[in-house]
């Protein structure tokens, strides 16, 4: 056994093949991968092996392209075509809104009517069929040819592949860095190992003191013998049907179906046994009642059919049913590609490619971001909690997830400390990252908790039931005051002598800055692509404070320590964000407001916009920071959350007396569009840079090097091609506007919303949208695609309320 290698990777599946495979493509031939059993053993074994290039996503779309033509190329793919139905009217319009994201991202298909669809599969019956799109490069694969079959490519390159020998250990060096895979066969010297373990990712991890929330889940599929007289010819197209919850691909003149069910089955979240694999488990023929009876409803023959097995795999999954990709903090040289199991061979091919990428240059070729492997907080430490959270996203994979559901299982996980108050005023909590957070308020009603809330007949694709309390908490903030809980915003300490020299490397914007000044900053990669959009505060001479959003804490705390020098000197990082309540004061009156409940000085003169200081609210000591997300005059509010309570009771009784509303997180999008605020994900991701989003008025390019500053320069001297802009849709009426729709100039796509809501104080449906700079002129007229149709807009002036910034600067 060689005792030393550039890279390691871990687990025979497909994934792990992959990884390897790619890597030698770009020249690393000293590469090692080890599985403790034979290739294809693991989920790879027991995988349906359906593929399609088909999804809204821009980064999943293309990554499952690229598996499709590099099977195609390895002569491991066969080619039907695959179909995609709505069995729904509800499925039906997403599947419009799909087919408008789709062609916002290159991928051109068109809906067929049911007669359409059934011609291309004549065994399917047309009853409660109302359309479908076709892809006719879709098709399937042998999930075991593919995998050996592609490692036989990869051992042609010069790599080394042993089965049979397990990992035991990963040795770390003293200051974190991978210096040793440790297997029961021996060790072998390296300084990068990959973890495609698969099910037994989380152990492999654990040997390097990484947390992984993946979670086996059972999935289960079906074999059923052709039916007599109802034989598929093998070039029948691969079906998918997710009102029935089915997949399908022809086999022998029969068929392999499978589904997601709706109460999912998690086992072993504790660790999966080392010594299962090759094997499945015992199948669950009631689990898949609900399944085969979808399966009849659309191909009534199969109910003469007989089965030939099923069979019950787990597989590994995470909350968000994303995979997990990249590197994590705490063990430099340790790269996980893990969480696959949604993503299986469609996945596994792009993928491995663009973590090779990440390896060996630097950076992916795609946004990665919603992969990021160590995105997850130190909620998803809870077993339990991971679990729940990743059942609840695998019963929704194919059952219809309207856009503005909200998960149900596992909550309430984390609360704010004014969260009983909240409810007192009936208020309706939505979910993040594990938060109660207010969603709005419907005053004189009893809380909840809002769960499938779209799904009711007299919402779905329609107007939100609580526009008009949106119009009132929208008012509010514009008009007098909007008092808003804010507490689960991420929250990190940075301390100590080398706090100063880290955030200058990972921030564009410059934080040497005197105590109380608050800076708007983002993170960048070595590309000059955004991969963080916060505030960051100096609050002593050693000591800064992070806010970032709810959603982002892992990761963006992550960041900060994978990009720690021990050259620059001690520094402490702790995230606070369950220490401190964050109470946002925001209106015409919040000066009046604060004034009326503290004995400090509140005026412009003595806190002017963008800095923070301690003053006394209620007798208590709080953190103001004199910043708005709203575009308005106001304050976030951070206590220490013994003390939160008696400070919001002030703040309330004194808002209510001067006409103020309590809001929620939904108010929030038609405010800050109004405004022109961006929204980290959506209107700026790592395939942009400040300059195009707007946000060049952030970077400090004299300040010295940080982490993206050579490729500003560059482009910086190249000049603007494209660039966010803000864009009016219809009239005064509202549009359900989601995000992704294609934006159309002279019949042609030019783009795609990004952010997008209703603006009531304008009374206009607001978006962004990346244009051409030739395009970027308020008043150009510009199509957006709603559910099939063309709606009329137009590009807007950036800032559509006081652009001049007098209100927030008052």
């Amino acid at each position: 056994m060689k005792d030393q290698a550039r890279a390691v990777v871990v687990g025979g599946g497909i994934m792990g093949v992959s990884v390897t495979y790619h890597l030698a493509r770009l020249g690393w031939r000293d590469v090692v991968l080890i599985e403790k059993k034979d290739l294809a053993t693991g989920e790879s074994a027991f995988a349906a092996g359906l593929v399609t290039q088909f999804h809204t996503s821009p980064t999943l779309m293309q990554i499952r392209k690229y598996s499709i033509e590099l099977f195609s190329e390895l002569q491991l793919f066969h080619h039907v075509g695959s179909l995609r139905l709505a069995s729904t009217p509800a499925q039906f319009k997403e599947l419009q809104r799909n087919i408008s994201q789709a062609r916002a991202i290159g991928l051109e298909v068109e809906m067929l009517t049911a007669a359409e669809a059934v011609r291309l599969f004549p065994a399917m019956t047309d009853r409660e069929l109302y359309g479908a799109i076709y892809l006719p490069r879709d098709g399937h694969l042998d999930p075991y040819g593919a995998t050996t079959g592609l490692a036989q490519h990869a051992r042609a390159l010069g790599v080394t592949i042993y089965t049979g020998t397990r990992l035991t250990g990963i040795r770390l060096s003293p200051r974190g860095e991978v210096t040793h895979a440790v297997t029961d066969q021996g060790a072998i010297r390296t300084e990068v190992v990959v973890n495609a373990a698969g099910l037994w990712g989380p152990q492999v991890a654990a040997f390097a003191g990484v947390h992984l929330p993946t979670t086996p889940v059972d999935h289960q599929h079906i074999a059923l013998k052709a039916v007599p007289g109802h034989e598929l010819p093998h070039e029948t197209p691969c079906l998918r049907d997710p009102d029935n919850l089915i997949y399908l691909r022809e086999e022998q003149g029969g068929l392999v179906i499978g589904g997601y069910e709706l109460n999912p089955n998690a086992r072993w979240i504790d660790g999966v046994p080392w010594e299962h694999g090759g094997q499945a488990l015992a199948p669950d023929f009631e689990r898949f009642d609900p399944i085969l009876e979808g399966a009849i409803r659309r191909l009534p023959f199969l109910e003469r059919a007989e089965v030939v097995s099923l069979v019950c795999h787990p597989g590994a999954y995470t909350p968000d049913s994303r995979p997990m990709l990249g590197p994590v903090p705490g063990a430099r040289g340790l790269w996980m590609a893990a969480g696959l199991s949604l993503n299986g061979f469609g996945g596994a091919g792009g993928m491995g490619k663009v973590l090779a990428e990440w390896i060996v240059e630097g950076e992916p070729s795609l946004d990665l971001f919603s992969f990021h492997a160590w995105r997850f907080g130190r909620a998803y430490a809870d077993p339990f909690y991971a679990a729940e959270r990743t059942r609840e996203g695998v019963k929704y994979y194919y059952y219809l997830r309207f856009p503005h559901d909200e998960n149900e299982w596992a909550r309430p996980r984390r609360v704010s400390p004014v969260h009983y108050r909240l409810q007192e005023l009936g208020a309706v909590f939505g979910e993040k990252n594990g938060w109660e957070r207010v969603n709005y308020v419907q005053p004189g009603s009893a809380w909840r908790r809002a769960g499938a809330d779209q799904r009711a007949p007299e919402w779905q694709w329609g107007r939100p039931p609580y526009f008009e309390r949106l119009r009132q908490e929208h008012t509010a903030v514009r008009e007098r005051l909007g008092l808003f809980d804010m507490s689960s915003f991420g929250k990190v300490d940075v301390r100590g002598p080398g706090a100063l020299a880290l955030l200058q490397r990972v921030a564009d914007n410059d934080l040497d800055v005197p105590v109380g000044k608050v800076v708007y900053t983002q993170f960048l990669n070595t590309r000059g692509g955004v991969v963080a959009d916060l505030t960051i505060t100096r609050l002593a001479a050693d000591h800064w404070r992070v806010v970032t959003g709810s959603a982002f804490i892992g990761h963006d705390l992550g960041w900060i320590q994978m990009h720690a020098d021990p050259a620059d000197g001690p520094v402490e990082l702790r995230d606070v964000t369950e220490d401190y309540a964050c109470l946002g004061v925001w209106g015409p009156k919040a000066r009046e407001v604060l004034a009326s409940v503290s004995d400090s000085d509140v005026s412009n003169a003595a806190h002017p916009y963008m800095t923070a200081r301690t003053i006394r609210v209620a007798g208590f000591e709080v953190l103001a920071q004199r910043v708005t997300y709203v575009g308005e005059l106001g304050w976030e509010l951070y206590v220490v959350r013994e003390r939160a309570l008696p400070v919001w009771d002030a703040l309330y009784a004194a808002g209510v007396a001067a006409g103020g509303e309590v809001g929620g997180y939904k108010v929030l999008d038609g405010l800050r569009l109004e405004k022109g605020y961006r929204y980290y994900g959506m209107d700026m991701t790592v395939l942009e840079t400040p300059y195009e989003a707007g946000l060049g008025f952030c970077v400090r390019l004299n300040k010295g090097e940080f982490i993206g500053r050579q490729a500003l320069l560059r482009a910086k001297a190249a000049g603007l091609r494209r660039r966010l802009c803000t864009l009016t849709i219809g009239g005064e009426d509202y549009l359900p506007l989601y995000g992704g729709e294609a934006v159309l100039r002279e019949g042609q796509v030019v783009g795609r919303l990004r952010s997008a809501g209703y603006g009531f104080t304008v009374r206009r449906n607001i978006a962004y949208s990346y244009l051409p700079n030739e395009w970027a002129t308020p008043g150009l007229e510009i199509e957006v695609e709603v559910f099939g149709e063309r709606v009329a807009g137009q590009v807007a002036p950036d800032v559509l309320h006081d652009p001049k910034g007098e209100r927030l600067n008052a």
